[in-house]
């Protein structure tokens, strides 16, 4: 089976390309539940992250305030590591088959943060710049899928790759 990474900056149209994937036959583990869920009370990472950041990200439920740990995480590059290397390893990529990366207009990904997530354009701008560049994702990229269109371009886009992975693994199955 063919193991393929979907990646891109925060805003970029990933959730929309997984969606049209998962629509298309492809089977999806999202790394974002998975790290939500490892955030549950009681769950060793959990227990990790309330150390690391103190009780000021802890809601009254006993749950951590996403947004809170966001505000620390994004303007301060320290922390920012410490987060890093509590739940996520660098040059996972590597062990993906083929690589996708999405990616859209900055302008664009910048009215998308501000409207999904109700931040101010100064903190989706340091969001945003708090990211690996798009551009060395770009580098690595076996397939990239440019979201700034429409829905149906991004849509296409996605199909086509779509295809090429299948006519992919077809292939490999056959040597």
């Amino acid at each position: 089976m063919l193991h393929v990474g979907l990646t891109g900056n925060i805003a970029s149209g990933k959730s929309c390309a997984a969606r049209v994937f998962a629509e298309l036959g492809a089977h999806i583990i999202d790394a974002d539940l998975i790290a939500h869920d490892l955030l549950t009370p009681g769950k060793p990472t959990y227990e990790k992250v309330r150390e690391a950041f103190g009780g000021n990200i802890v809601l009254e439920d006993g749950s951590i305030n996403r947004r809170k740990l966001g505000e620390i995480v994004f303007n301060d590059a320290a922390q920012r590591a410490l987060l890093n290397s509590l739940m996520v390893e660098s040059g996972l990529y590597k062990l993906y088959d083929k690589l996708v990366v999405v990616h859209c207009h900055p302008a664009l990904q910048l009215a998308r943060l501000v409207s999904r997530d109700g931040l101010s354009v100064k903190e989706a701008r340091a969001r945003m710049a708090a990211q690996m560049p798009v551009e060395e994702k770009l580098q690595v990229a076996d397939y990239k899928i440019d979201t700034s269109g429409t829905f149906r371009q991004t849509r296409e886009q996605v199909e086509g790759t779509y295809r090429e992975l299948v006519l992919l693994e077809v292939s490999r199955q056959a040597e």
